[in-house]
């Protein structure tokens, strides 16, 4: 798992990633009650907005913290938006993407530097 300094995370697994919010964003936002999904096919570049994450407290744009296309997104969380603060790094994820370039991902901070730096 692999993490942004805007708080998104990524695990790869045959040049596909999925991707979520972390534990710490999600606690940040409080209880979330809309998530506004990417479109499939949409083609992103690192950094974009990707998602928007809408809680009790404030709205939050979701980042792809990679290039690629948009192949699948989590459609369970139409209905339970609070599996994001429930298990924001497992079921709660957004959505996956076909990397454009898989070397990218290496950018990325490790869990220990992503705590060290937000923990």
């Amino acid at each position: 798992m692999k993490f942004t300094e805007s708080h998104e995370w990524i695990v790869v697994s045959e040049g596909i990633g999925t991707v979520g919010v972390t534990a710490y964003a999600q606690k940040e936002l409080g209880d979330i009650v809309y998530v506004e999904l990417p479109i499939v096919g949409k083609e992103v570049n690192s950094g974009d907005e990707a998602a928007v994450l809408e809680s009790t407290k404030a709205a939050a744009d979701v980042y792809s913290p990679v290039a690629g296309k948009i192949i699948e997104v989590n459609r369970t969380l139409e209905d339970a938006p609070e599996l994001v603060n429930n298990s924001s790094e497992t079921d709660g994820w957004l959505f996956k993407i076909k990397l454009k370039n898989p070397e990218e991902v290496n950018k990325l901070m490790d869990r220990t530097a992503y705590q060290s730096k937000f923990a």
